[in-house]
């Protein structure tokens, strides 16, 4: 009686077992950006400042052939509203492409060249960091003369130096500094930068940036 039991309870496993058998995985294709954002066009518009309408104007072909024809996204000067106006396509291959092309046209208005700008389209790990003087040290006068002076250097050696040395792009906009680079990078140049506000000599600064790059160096 005990051996019958036993056989009718495997033979109800093994039908359960055989009953749970799953079908295949459905495959389904990628989405395209236009269907992700429920076939809604997506917009970008930045800001266009006076004094970079003219620089505009002559670099425009420089700036809409890698957005236009490259990352596949719509770009226009909208000139009542004195903006730069995106949006996507459908046949934009990835949706991150429209802010990648905010991005770069927004670091051209801050006063980068377009050489170095477009960097921000071809690699992911680039940023633009922007700080006033004023959050470094509160400084008024000629000692704020003197501090932009210590940043930017005879011709602009110091400043120069500092973009060498930590492989950035530094823009000196008034009190404003926007620095472009990568995250370990940025972070080399804007501690310079603020040594130089806080008051250290050029030679100071010049050799601490020689150890931190031989450090780089090092590590890679």
């Amino acid at each position: 009686m005990m051996s019958n039991h036993t056989a009718s309870t495997m033979e109800i496993e093994t039908v359960a077992s055989e009953a749970k058998v799953l079908p295949p995985k459905p495959k389904f294709e990628a989405l395209k950006p236009h269907e992700m954002s429920d076939g809604q066009i997506q917009f970008r518009k930045v800001n266009v400042p006076p004094h970079r309408y003219t620089p505009l104007k002559k670099a425009w072909m420089d700036i809409y052939t890698p957005i236009f024809e490259q990352m596949k996204i719509d770009v226009r000067m909208n000139l009542k509203a004195r903006r730069v106006e995106l949006k996507t396509r459908a046949d934009t291959p990835d949706i991150s492409n429209l802010q990648k092309c905010a991005d770069f046209v927004h670091a051209f208005m801050l006063g980068f060249d377009v050489i170095d700008a477009i960097a921000l389209l071809r690699l992911d790990e680039l940023y633009v960091e922007s700080f006033e003087i004023k959050d470094v040290k509160t400084l008024r006068g000629d000692h704020l003369s003197r501090a932009i002076g210590r940043l930017s250097g005879k011709g602009g050696k110091t400043k120069f130096a500092i973009e060498n040395a930590s492989k950035t792009r530094i823009v000196i906009a008034d009190t404003k500094i926007h620095i472009l680079g990568s995250f370990a990078n940025i972070k080399i140049a804007r501690d310079s930068l603020c040594s130089l506000i806080l008051g250290s000599p050029a030679g100071k600064v010049y050799s601490k940036l020689r150890a931190v790059t031989a450090r780089l160096a090092e590590r890679f």
